[in-house]
């Protein structure tokens, strides 16, 4: 029952970052496309192949939208970006 469930909580959890990731592209593809329907476009393919392809690569996305929005910070902690 508890693997059921845990099964269940991890799918609807994939579904939920893939949309995400899905908005995260659009709004990428959209600023460096240009046309609101070609982005559209662009992140659904992109989106479709890796979650219906390689399901385990949506984590990915979950990482590189982390480094994205708190890597520069975090990396300049470390004096990476500094000086």
């Amino acid at each position: 029952m508890d693997l059921m469930v845990f099964s269940a909580l991890a799918l609807d959890l994939e579904i939920v970052l893939s949309l995400f990731f899905l908005v995260w592209v659009y709004a990428w593809a959209k600023g460096k496309l240009g046309s609101p329907k070609l982005a559209i476009i662009f992140a659904a393919i992109i989106v479709y192949l890796t979650v219906s392809q390689h399901r385990e690569l949506i984590w990915l996305g979950v990482l590189l939208f982390l480094l994205a929005t708190f890597g520069k910070e975090l990396l300049e902690k470390f004096k990476i970006y500094g000086e």
